[in-house]
C-alpha cells in the first residue's frame, strides 16, 4: 500500500505547493542507470528508466509514464496555459508535459527531480 511520506521543505514546496526547482539542480537529471522513478510523496511507481531521455531542459524528462501512474490538469499560472502532471495516487505536483518530445509518444514529461526518488535495478 502506498502512503504519504515525510517530505523535506523543498519536496513539500514542489509536491504540495506546485513550486518548480531550478533547472540543472537535480542529480536525477543526469541519472543514466536502469531503474524506477517513484513519487517522493507516496512511493508510487511513475516512470521507468527506459523512457527517460536528455531533453536539454534542465529537468529529468521522460517520453511516457507508467500506465495510469500520472494524471494531468490544465495549469494557467504565470500567464500561460500548460498541462500539469501530478501523481495519480497522492496528487503531488510533478511538473508539466509538452508536445515536443521524441517518438514514440512525441511527449516530454518535464519533471521536478525533487518530486522523484530513484530506485536502481540490481
Amino acid at each position: 500500500m502506498t502512503t504519504t511520506r515525510d517530505l523535506t521543505e523543498a519536496q513539500h514546496a514542489v509536491l504540495r505547493e506546485h513550486a518548480t526547482e531550478r533547472p540543472f539542480t537535480s542529480p536525477l537529471n543526469d541519472e543514466k542507470r536502469a531503474g524506477d522513478f517513484r513519487c517522493a510523496g507516496c512511493g508510487a511507481l511513475l516512470y521507468v528508466s527506459d523512457t527517460k531521455y536528455e531533453s536539454g531542459s534542465g529537468w529529468p524528462s521522460f517520453y511516457d509514464a507508467v500506465p495510469d501512474a500520472v494524471a494531468t490538469t490544465t495549469d494557467t499560472s504565470h500567464g500561460m496555459t500548460r498541462t500539469e502532471v501530478h501523481c495519480a495516487t497522492c496528487e503531488g505536483h510533478l511538473g508539466h508535459v509538452f508536445p515536443d518530445g521524441p517518438r514514440p509518444t512525441g511527449l516530454r514529461h518535464c519533471i521536478n527531480g525533487l518530486a522523484l526518488e530513484f530506485e536502481p535495478k540490481d
